[in-house]
């Protein structure tokens, strides 16, 4: 695994599921003080150079984090598991969205929805090829194609993050459809 690859998983972990793993402290929309984060990755062995940062947030093809206008803070775009409150966009999704995930969850799924588990949405994404690489990272991908439409007619709220992720509370059963 590259440098780059594991100050990502570090950072993804501190930003959305544990900050005082790192001893950082976050606010309430999750911003965190890059300083801080330098200091932590020097203290976890990874590079701490702030151009090797710049490099894993610019460079992540899933854009997972972002940093503040002046560069003085960081943060995760979306997965967190803590509570924070984001400015996620309120937005009309498309009339259909794709969920990526494996086999041996899909029988859950079918009877109980898609459900965000320990994170505050469930992720949708706007393409197959984008939910395949979801959900080939868990092994073979199944694909499950959501009717956005009849949600939304139905109330849902839907909200697209900056890296083009789309979020929701709840994907019932019936606004699902396996594709293979």
């Amino acid at each position: 695994m590259s440098e780059l690859q594991k100050t990502s998983k570090t950072l993804s972990y501190w930003l959305r599921h544990s900050p005082e793993a790192a001893n950082l402290k976050m606010d309430g929309e999750g911003w965190v003080a890059t300083k801080a984060v330098l200091e932590a990755l020097k203290a976890e062995g990874l590079p701490d150079a702030f151009e090797h940062l710049s490099m894993v947030v610019m460079g992540s093809d899933k854009k997972r984090f972002e940093f503040s206008a002046d560069l003085e803070c960081i943060r995760a775009r979306q997965g967190h598991s803590v509570t924070v409150v984001a400015d996620w966009e309120p937005a009309d999704p498309p009339p259909t969205l794709f969920h990526g995930t494996v086999d041996r969850f899909v029988e859950s799924i079918l009877v109980q929805g898609l459900l965000p588990q320990a994170r505050h949405h469930v992720h949708l994404s706007p393409d197959i090829e984008t939910a395949r690489n979801v959900g080939i990272r868990r092994g073979k991908p199944v694909i499950l194609q959501v009717n956005t439409g009849k949600l939304v007619e139905d109330g849902a709220a839907f909200f697209l993050s900056g890296n083009g992720v789309w979020l929701t509370a709840h994907v019932p059963p019936s606004a699902l459809r396996r594709i293979d």
